[in-house]
């Protein structure tokens, strides 16, 4: 028997359950253990503004640490560039659709003032550069919070990751995709991280079997550039890799909270650390320090 730690949000569980059932595949049983995190208890203040690595996946990592559970599902995203000594991303499965989305209007239809809902600062940056009278509302829950919230007309837009709209179901809600070139995607997003314990044991050796190799190299490179940058999940940067014949092509943004200030890059390669260290370093050669010791 194995069991899973994850979060308690309706995306959390149909994420560990849908690794529950790669692995029922395999011939293995598996326990799901719900896991209150620090990020989840914390829901009127904006992420940005609470601080800290690891705000969805420290006590989860406490669990795996202690053998109280075999392995972990993430959200990509929220997992830190730097892993707890003993932990590993064991695997990384094929990634959803990365890009972010518009529900309740178009990007056609955003007007002066259009109230838009969300908690990311890489979000409200871009969505501040893109049209810089827009009124940005902080928006916390889960995604069908966010949801009930945007229906009761609290916000006439919100945005949130097309991958978690898809994988509750929900993708009838999604008014547009968001092209990368006006909204660069969080690092990782629309991929999970399967995090076990770094020992060769059972359930490391078991999930190694659903990994996906191009997303595995893609994310490798996305989170090397986030590593360079010194930047965790909640600060204004964006990065977005794809395998191309073989080859990785990335994109990356650093922008200023006020979105008057977008550094842009781009860098394609073989090796996913190196493209990924040096278009961060590109990054910060063209101003992105700057950006980013403003709000430290």
């Amino acid at each position: 028997m194995i069991i899973i730690g994850s979060r308690g949000s309706k995306l959390a569980l149909w994420q560990a359950e849908h690794i529950a059932a790669a692995l029922k595949a395999l011939g293995t049983e598996t326990r799901i253990e719900v896991i209150k995190t620090s990020g989840d208890k914390i829901q009127d203040v904006p992420l940005a503004q609470v601080g800290g690595k690891g705000l969805f996946t420290k006590e989860i990592d406490e669990a795996l640490l202690t053998g109280a559970i075999d392995l972990a599902v993430h959200s990509m995203k929220d997992v830190p560039t730097g892993l707890p000594a003993g932990l590993t991303i064991a695997a990384i499965p094929e990634r959803e659709e990365p890009r972010d989305a518009l529900i309740g209007c178009s990007l056609a239809e955003l007007k002066d003032e259009t109230r838009i809902g969300t908690s990311s600062l890489r979000r409200s940056s871009q969505l501040l550069a893109f049209n810089p009278r827009l009124s940005i509302e902080m928006l916390r829950g889960n995604v069908d919070t966010r949801l009930r919230k945007l229906d009761e007309g609290q916000y006439d837009a919100i945005v949130l990751a097309a991958a978690g709209l898809r994988r509750l179901g929900w993708q009838d809600r999604i008014r547009e995709l968001i092209p990368v070139e006006i909204m660069c995607p969080s690092v990782g997003q629309g991929a999970l991280a399967i995090e076990t314990r770094e020992d060769g044991g059972a359930a490391h050796e078991l999930v190694r079997k659903l990994d996906h190799a191009d997303t595995h190299i893609a994310v490798t490179a996305e989170r090397a550039m986030l590593e360079k940058l010194g930047g965790g999940c909640q600060v204004p940067i964006g990065g977005y890799a794809f395998l191309e014949k073989g080859v990785i092509q990335m994109r990356a943004i650093v922008a200023s909270p006020d979105g008057t200030r977008v550094v842009r890059a781009e860098l394609s390669g073989v090796d996913p650390v190196r493209t990924g260290t040096t278009l961060g370093r590109n990054l910060l050669e063209q101003g992105a320090e700057e950006i980013l010791r403003a709000i430290a």
